[in-house]
């Protein structure tokens, strides 16, 4: 087989001994079988206890090659995935794991990586700020649940609740923003004790898990405040959202249908169909749909990004389960530890994300990716936020998910009951309430600063490194890109970077290759499965080994920072090495140089199953470049010159920016969208036939993207940018299929296509099945 595009021919050797035999002559770990289909086969792994249904999906790997994510048994002890015949002769070093940590083998109850000391910068030493947007608002409250008829998604065998809780302020005058919350995927059924199931309808006997009911802190804080909330259910998402290879979205198309499914009925009782509408919404003040805050915990958050995107620019007909208008205008994102398997945000509207620092589902903690993932794709005017919230985990920030609070059996998500930093009785740990308390603090934020626009609760969110009151103890950081950020320098392949310490790495890259980055416990650093190497993705790696050597950063061109007030960098710092210092320097085009400050940097908790090495955001004034003269409107040349370190210093330069207060308006706009799709054709006998992996373009507007395609040999990708230009339904992706006449050649193509540069991704993942015919 080969690739169009200058890929050398990829061809594995063929199996004329027929399925059988592979079967018998492929050693396997104990709970693992191989069995022969008509397609191919068909691998699957059966855990000694059933693996608990979360956000993170589960994925089975040889190595570091990701296989595909299976389909789970509906009691959770057995996994079952589809595999080719290329696939099924380069199965070693067999593993399972779910956002990014192992499922087959046990907890390692050694010590965390780091100490358990909390940062310098803890929040009773980060000054509070003037407002506090967890504090309640004036207003009384109402509650109350609707339950409309099920709708049918795309995809889906079974039918989707329509169920909504709405809490809602009593008192206003007018029409009322409205915020819409969405759960992440957790079992759906529960009885008394027993372990809860994901099944949907739930047997008889059973009852629905109100997932959708474990937001009330965050819903009664927002309507005291003057909004109208509503928490919707997806239980029948939650069981149906299954798995296999790539390109299953893990539920994110029919989350975001059955969101804007929700809007359109909102859309409607705001209007001419109020009379129709449930009781409890005719008792709430009238939703001002333009004005509309989406919030999104874990695969609920990656569906109403997805909504964002959708409601932008339509998905393809076929996939959507929405066909009405669009009657809403989306003003903001609230994240909260969210799963983003496509790499796919929406990056002209604003987003808060909030990582939780013990979450022990998605431990990769890959929602980082709703920030760095925007640079450069969109306007760059929306202000794209991450908080980390220290000592919490994934499911207390809903109390149906957490013990003692919920009417389900629950659990702490954490794995690790040996771990200093965030076992469940560590002391660095959030209570569920204080945890509860930094959720509904931080997401009234995010509707403060996107929707009331309101820029005095800004500082929360951007790095300025203030507290909210309201969640002492908690520890809280925050970061954030776009706003009022111009770019100084995002790591390029065009970056130089001079002096012995220092060098420019790949993010993404195989293991034991010299060119990475080698930190894959930063989040930062999240994995675009399957694809590796990642193209595109770069950082800059600083090994200091003594101080007063230099570092110097430049880009492309000379940049402006002529508007700026400061310069805002993000460097994360690895554990075990406490008091990192560092001036940071500016260089103009007539070389002029002048150092800004000196900054001194801790690194963060490091928990054993969790990543930790999370960039904190550097703040330098700008006032001594202007007291020597630079001139700021040519900048050339970021330099950091190590001062002190602990044997010796070693950080991650993520990116720099100049910063100036104040929050623009983020100006969305409709760009041209991008979905693959699927195709499956024979091998043929002979010849050479070149097949297109279905891609639609929709929208309009140029832009770029890169186009990633897996060998199925190897296991790498190999990348290409492509444009996208006005008027285009498609982009070219080929695929060259050579057949013969020996049997055992089935294999399958993974495709993923990611954003660079003024396009929007919907689905992200496509795929050519090529079957053999000979078997």
């Amino acid at each position: 087989m080969t690739i169009a595009g200058g890929s050398a021919a990829w061809a594995g050797p063929a199996d004329p001994s027929g399925r059988a035999a592979v079967v018998a002559r492929t050693p396997l770990p104990d709970a693992w079988k191989l069995r022969p289909t008509a397609s191919g086969f068909e691998l699957s792994w059966y855990p000694a206890q059933p693996v608990r249904t979360g956000d993170a999906a589960v994925g089975f790997y040889a190595g570091d090659r990701l296989l595909g994510r299976p389909a789970a048994a509906t009691d959770q002890r057995g996994f079952h995935l589809s595999i080719d015949d290329v696939t099924a002769r380069n199965l070693t070093d067999l593993q399972v794991r779910a956002g990014g940590r192992r499922l087959d083998v046990a907890v390692d109850p050694g010590d965390a990586r780091g100490s358990g000391a909390v940062p310098e910068l803890a929040a009773a030493q980060l000054p509070p700020n003037p407002v506090d947007p967890g504090v309640p608002g004036p207003y009384s409250t109402i509650s109350g649940e609707y339950a409309l008829p099920d709708v049918q998604l795309p995809g889906f065998a079974v039918p989707v609740e329509m169920r909504g809780y709405v809490v809602a302020p009593q008192g206003t005058s007018g029409q009322r923003p409205l915020v819409l919350i969405l759960h992440g995927r957790h079992p759906t059924c529960y009885q008394g004790t027993a372990e809860p199931t994901t099944v949907w309808p739930c047997p008889t006997g059973w009852n629905p898990l109100p997932s959708h009911r474990g937001y009330e802190r965050i819903q009664q804080v927002l309507a005291s405040q003057g909004y109208v909330t509503v928490s919707i259910s997806a239980n029948s998402i939650n069981a149906q959202d299954g798995a296999g290879l790539p390109p299953q979205d893990a539920g994110a198309q029919a989350r975001s249908s059955l969101v804007r499914l929700h809007l359109g009925r909102w859309a409607d009782w705001a209007g001419t169909g109020r009379p129709t509408a449930p009781e409890v919404v005719r008792s709430a003040p009238v939703p001002n749909m333009s004005n509309v805050l989406l919030v999104g915990h874990s695969r609920g958050g990656e569906g109403v990004s997805r909504a964002a995107v959708d409601s932008l620019t339509r998905p393809p007909a076929g996939q959507d389960g929405y066909t009405g208008t669009v009657r809403w205008q989306i003003r903001g994102l609230a994240l909260i530890g969210p799963s983003i398997y496509s790499h796919n945000p929406a990056p002209d509207v604003p987003s808060m994300t909030i990582l939780p620092s013990c979450d022990g589902d998605l431990t990769d903690l890959e929602g980082q990716l709703y920030a760095d993932a925007t640079r450069g794709v969109g306007r760059g005017f929306a202000l794209h936020s991450v908080v980390l919230a220290l000592g919490a985990n994934h499911n207390y920030f809903n109390t149906e998910w957490t013990p003692g609070l919920s009417v389900a059996k629950s659990w702490d998500d954490y794995p690790s009951p040996h771990d200093p930093v965030c076992r469940t009785a560590s002391p660095m740990r959030l209570t569920p309430q204080q945890q509860q308390n930094v959720g509904a603090t931080y997401v009234a934020a995010a509707a403060a600063t996107f929707v009331a626009g309101n820029d005095q609760v800004r500082p929360l969110l951007d790095g300025s490194g203030f507290r909210a009151p309201s969640t002492d103890p908690a520890t809280v950081l925050s970061h954030a890109v776009g706003g009022n950020r111009t770019r100084l320098l995002v790591p390029e392949a065009a970056t130089v970077v001079s002096g012995a310490a220092a060098r420019l790495c790949e993010q993404i890259t195989p293991a034991g290759t010299s060119n990475g980055c080698g930190n894959s416990n930063s989040p930062h650093f999240a994995t675009f499965d399957p694809i590796v190497p990642e193209a595109g993705r770069y950082a800059i790696e600083v090994d200091w080994r003594a101080p007063g050597t230099p570092v110097s950063l430049r880009p492309p061109a000379a940049v402006s920072l002529s508007t700026a007030e400061q310069v805002a960098l993000r460097v994360a710092v690895p554990s075990g090495s406490p008091g990192t210092q560092f001036d940071v320097a500016i260089t103009d085009s007539a070389g002029r140089q002048a150092t800004l400050g000196t900054t001194t940097l801790d690194p963060l908790p490091a928990p054993t199953q969790t990543a930790d090495d999370w960039a904190q955001e550097v703040r330098m004034p700008l006032t001594n470049a202007r007291t020597a003269g630079l001139n700021l409107g040519q900048i050339t040349t970021l330099v950091l010159v190590p001062r002190a370190g602990e044997t010796w210093a070693r950080i991650w330069f993520i990116d720099a920016w100049g910063w100036r207060p104040g929050t623009p308006a983020p100006q969305p706009v409709s760009l041209p969208r991008v979905d693959l799709g699927e195709r499956t054709v024979q091998e043929g006998n002979s010849g050479t036939v070149t097949y297109q992996v279905p891609a639609q373009v929709s929208g309009s507007g140029t832009g770029q993207v890169r186009v990633f395609v897996v060998n199925p040999v190897t296991g790498l990708a190999t990348a290409s940018v492509v444009t996208v230009t006005p008027g285009s339904t498609t982009i070219a992706i080929p695929i060259a299929v050579t057949g013969n006449t020996q049997p055992g050649d089935g294999r399958r193509y993974v495709v993923a296509v990611k954003a660079v540069q003024g396009v929007s991704v919907g689905d992200a993942y496509g795929m050519l099945t090529v079957q053999d015919d000979d078997a």
